[in-house]
This record gives C-alpha cells, sequence and structure tokens, in this order.
C-alpha cells in the first residue's frame, strides 16, 4: 500500500469537486464517502450537482473561516492510498478503518480527540482511496504535521501485514523522488515511455560518471541533449544548476526546470562536488595498455575495471562503513558500462543502473573513503567509447559483468545487515539484470571455450580437470557423465601454454572472496584466471587443438590402404592475440 501525501493552499472545494467528478479521464466510478471525521458528513455521490459538493467542502472549510485573516497559508492536506495491483479488493468498511488509522497516526485525527482536524475519505475506484482534511483544528490550533509522510508509511506497512496485501519494504528517505501523477499521465499522452524526471536522473547520473571536473560535468550535459541553467552568486560563482529536456514545456510554452536535487537526493551540486573532492578521477582518462596487435581500448578499459571491482567486492564483504562508498563508485561504473555497451546487452544494463541507483544511497556515510580506482575505471569506459559487443571486446564485457553480479549480490547482503531493506531489495534487482547482460554477453566466448576445451588431447584434458576437482574439493570418481569443465579446463591449458603455473592459477582464483554465491562457479573461476593471465578474453580458432587422440591425418598408401601420418606442425600462436573479429 503505497500512501501519497501532499499539501495544499487553496480551500476544500477544489479538491472535493474532483474527487466527486468524473476524474481526469472519466476513471472515476461510483464516488462516495466511506469515512469522515463524524460519520454524518453529507455525501454528495457519484455524479453530484455542484451545490452538494460546495455543501460539504463548507463543513471541512468551517475551522479555516473561522480563523479569518489568521488562517494558515497551506490549508488542506490530502493523502492517497493505493493498494498493489495483486491484492484483493478491500470493502469500504476495511477503507474506513485504514482511513481512520492513517489520520490517527499522521496527527490530522488522532483517536478519542474530538476537536481535531476535519477530513472525508472518498472512495472512486476499487483499488484506492482519497483522505481529504483541513490542517485547522476544531478548537482552532493548527494540525501536527511534524514526520507526517513517514509516519504514514510506517501505518501503510503494518496495515498490509494486517490485511494481508503485499508488504512493501520500509524506505529511510533517501530515495529519490518519484514522477507526480500529472508527470505520468503527461507523458501517456506525449507517446513518451518514462516521464522527463526519470529521463533527466538517467542523463545527469551518467554525466558525473568518471567526470573529473565540474566543467566536464556540465559539458557532458550539453552534449547529451539537455538544457542547462546555471545559478550565479553575485560574486559569479556557481551555487546551483537546473536541467531540461528539449520540448518539455508547461502551459506557459515555458521549459520545465528539475534541480538537481529534485532529481536525486545525491545529484544536488553539493553532493557532486563532494564526489568529485573526495574520490576524485584523474584529469587525464586512463591509457590502455594496448599495443597495434594487443586487446582494444573498449575490452582494455573492462578488463581493468573487472580487477578494481574485484577489490572493491571484497571491501564490501569487511563489516564496516567504508563499502558505502564503495557503492557509490559501482554505481559509477554500472553508469558508464550502460552508455557503452554493445545493443545487445545495453537494455539489461540501463536496468541494472537504474535499478543498482537505489543500492547506493543510504543513511550511512563513509568519511575519507578513497573510490578513485573505481571512478577512474568509470572513466576509462567512458572515454574508450563503445564496444562492439564482438571477439575481444564482448568477451571482456562478461568479464567485467561476471564481477559485477558479485558485487551487487555483496551489497545486497551488506544493506540487509544494516537493515536497508529497499537497498537490499534494489541491489538483488540490479544482479538479475547484470546475470541476464552476462548471459547475452558470454555466449559466444563460453563456447569457443568449450569447444576448446573439448578438443584437448584427452591425457591433457583428464590432468587439468583432476587439477580443477582438487582445488574444488570434489571427488576423483566423478564419471565422464558428471558435470564437465571444458571452458576451464581450456582456460588452464591457453594459461599453461603462456607460461603459467595452472594450479597456482587456479588456487589464487578460487581463494577470493564471493566464489560461494556466484551460481556458476566454473564461469567466474574462468574470467578470474584469464584476467590474471592476461589470456585473451575469447579464445582465436587458431588457438584450438586438432580433435583426435594422436592429431594425425589418413593419406593413401600405395597398396590402396590408408595410412596415417602426423600432421604439418603449425606454429605456436600467441595466447595473447586477440580472437579476430567477427
Amino acid at each position: 500500500m503505497i500512501p501519497k501525501i501532499r499539501i495544499g493552499t487553496d480551500r476544500s472545494f477544489p479538491l472535493v469537486n474532483y474527487l466527486f467528478g468524473p476524474g481526469k479521464a472519466n476513471e472515476h466510478t461510483d464516488q462516495h464517502l466511506v469515512a469522515s471525521w463524524n460519520d454524518f458528513a453529507p455525501d454528495p455521490g457519484p455524479n453530484p450537482e455542484r451545490h452538494q459538493v460546495a455543501k460539504l467542502a463548507d463543513q471541512l472549510d468551517q475551522p479555516v473561516k473561522a480563523l479569518g485573516d489568521r488562517a494558515p497559508t497551506k490549508k488542506i492536506w490530502h493523502c492517497s492510498l493505493r493498494t498493489a495491483p495483486e491484492d484483493r479488493h478491500l470493502d469500504d468498511a476495511e477503507w474506513a478503518a485504514i482511513a481512520r488509522r492513517i489520520v490517527h497516526a499522521t496527527g490530522i485525527a488522532p483517536e478519542g480527540d474530538t476537536t481535531a482536524c476535519r477530513w472525508i475519505a472518498v472512495r472512486h475506484a476499487p483499488d484506492h482511496i482519497h483522505i481529504a482534511a483541513t490542517l485547522v483544528r476544531q478548537d482552532g490550533r493548527l494540525a501536527n504535521l511534524s514526520f507526517d509522510r513517514p509516519k504514514a508509511q510506517a501505518e501503510a506497512r503494518l496495515i498490509e501485514k494486517d490485511y494481508g496485501l503485499r508488504q512493501l519494504t520500509p524506505g529511510d528517505g533517501t530515495a529519490a523522488q518519484t514522477p507526480t501523477s500529472q508527470e505520468r499521465w503527461k507523458a501517456e499522452r506525449t507517446g513518451r515511455t518514462e516521464t522527463p524526471r526519470e529521463t533527466l536522473r538517467e542523463a545527469v547520473r551518467q554525466a558525473v560518471a568518471g567526470a573529473a571536473t565540474e566543467d566536464e560535468f556540465f559539458t557532458r550535459l550539453s552534449e547529451a541533449g539537455l538544457r542547462v541553467k546555471l545559478r550565479h552568486a553575485p560574486s559569479g560563482d556557481v551555487l546551483g544548476y537546473t536541467v531540461a529536456l528539449p520540448g518539455d514545456r508547461n502551459v506557459s510554452k515555458e521549459p520545465i526546470w528539475f534541480s538537481g536535487s529534485k532529481l536525486g537526493p545525491d545529484l544536488s551540486l553539493p553532493r557532486i562536488r563532494r564526489r568529485l573532492t573526495d574520490g576524485p578521477a584523474d584529469e587525464e582518462p586512463p591509457r590502455s595498455r594496448t599495443s597495434p596487435n594487443g586487446p582494444s581500448a573498449p575490452a582494455r578499459s573492462r578488463r581493468d575495471a573487472a580487477g578494481i571491482a574485484e577489490r572493491a567486492t571484497a571491501v564490501l564483504d569487511e563489516d564496516d562503513d567504508e563499502a558505502a562508498a564503495q557503492l557509490v563508485g559501482a554505481g559509477e561504473l554500472l553508469d558508464a558500462l550502460a552508455q557503452t555497451s554493445p545493443a545487445a546487452s545495453r537494455a539489461a544494463l540501463r536496468d541494472a543502473a537504474r535499478t543498482f541507483e537505489r543500492a547506493t544511497r543510504s543513511h550511512v556515510r563513509a568519511e575519507n573513503a578513497d573510490i578513485r580506482a573505481l571512478r577512474s575505471a568509470a572513466r576509462g569506459i567512458v572515454h574508450a567509447g563503445g564496444a562492439l559487443g564482438r571477439g575481444e571486446d564482448g568477451g571482456a564485457t562478461a568479464m567485467v559483468l561476471s564481477t559485477l553480479v558479485l558485487l551487487t549480490l555483496a551489497a545486497a547482503r551488506w544493506h540487509s545487515a544494516r537493515g536497508h531493506a529497499q537497498q537490499a531489495a534494489a541491489s538483488r534487482q540490479a544482479s538479475d539484470h547484470l546475470r541476464a547482460a552476462y548471459r547475452q554477453t558470454s555466449a559466444t566466448p563460453m563456447r569457443a571455450m568449450r569447444e576448446m576445451g573439448q578438443a584437448l588431447p584427452e591425457p591433457e584434458r583428464r590432468r587439468h580437470e583432476a587439477t580443477i576437482r582438487a582445488a574444488l574439493g570434489e571427488p576423483e570418481s566423478r564419471t565422464s557423465t558428471g558435470r564437465q569443465y571444458d571452458a576451464l579446463a581450456a582456460t588452464l591449458a591457453e594459461a599453461e601454454k603462456a607460461g603459467h603455473d595452472p594450479k597456482a592459477l587456479l588456487e589464487e582464483a578460487t581463494s577470493w572472496r564471493e566464489l560461494g554465491t556466484a551460481r556458476n562457479t566454473d564461469d567466474v573461476l574462468v574470467w578470474r584466471i584469464r584476467r590474471l593471465a592476461d589470456l585473451p578474453s575469447i579464445p582465436s580458432s587458431a588457438d584450438k587443438p586438432k580433435t583426435g587422440a594422436s592429431q594425425e591425418r589418413p593419406v593413401p598408401g600405395r597398396s590402396g590402404t590408408r595410412v596415417t601420418r602426423p600432421a604439418p606442425a603449425r606454429p605456436a600462436s600467441d595466447p595473447r592475440r586477440p580472437a579476430p573479429r567477427r
């Protein structure tokens, strides 16, 4: 159940007239009162005459009118209560009881207080009611609305439990402001899939991801096609900023501006400045360590980000508050990936970044925490440009996504341990989106590695599988019909060919944290080892050994029979050489 509270300056008539009217799109049906301050308020009923609405509004306003010129500017309190789509429909008696609980909890009309504010509860749809109240008590005093919104939310959580409704996670006041009903209706009318507020919030987050300076942040906003307006002090210093979507105008044909703080608590200019100061990215974007035959800049930036994300995951597993800052850096990393990802995984990554945004904010503050590595990783991804999603680019994207799945799961545990229900739920949901993106990006490289593993000579394959089972603590008696380690065996073979000790690499990879939370430990180990050994993210087809026990090919003999001769040796390929683009 979601309570939404608004305060108005008008008297009761405009609101009451709307509640008993047809609605903006004739959506109101069977409008009627379910409860009131004295249970005797006149009910205009559906499709009432104007004088019937005026009679009810006048009774509500009597305490306000009695104050005359001393009446407060804010006169009306409006709370809507809506159940979830899957909830059962409550009857009038249940809605009346719920309305009384809300006005009692918020201080509008405490139970037993006969001189409290006047209020009514109107039902004009099966799934919600509206509570309208005047803010002057019947004894002439003003209503005490201290913390009315969190009180209403807390009471709604109890109502959900008592009435068997869908139980929402309790908030802590750190969530971004949701779009208003008017914003949603306008988006529907104009054919937009989301409101301008939501579009602007994502654009601002992406602009700040990895930004090194305030000027760069504002430049990115302009390059994203947003209208940007700065607010200056008399001295010329910038005090704040507002943004607007081109073409989004009000009835006066003026742009509709949103300040950063209206988009998200962490997007105000002071909070962005703190992020730039506390964890600055380098002035110059990180240079990818590439050679003419090495991985592309997008691939290298993703490989570097995977290692940095792995270290951030270990910090999240520690029981201290420094993780709060790591979550902010992880959010920037997701925003950077979402704007540079291949088309196939872009939607899932955008969903992951948007969802995880809720997990980056809580009341926990990490003082002097260093997130320069994460912000530099985000900066490197943004400046490296978009990845094609094929070959080395696709494998490197899968590599960093595999790590980010574990990072978001670690974030969920960290938030759960501190009672941050909404943030923990957002982290788990983000991990689901990341898994979807990972499945899309990892299909080709993992298939190539499995085929490479299946083509290994049987003795070499058995040797690597024995190493894997020993490292994972699995029995040696596993039959050939059991779980296969094709991709992992292929990776160990590549590493050994490149001069690494396969056993040592595997032991190091399995010693890192978060392996137990992975749904597929083989995939996690494959990407960890390939990064540790600096192997290509997708093996070259030239590196695959030929199938067969002796790798020989038949040739015709003199007597007509077929004999075998060794196949001509091929020069060993460089395991660091990336796969050809497809």
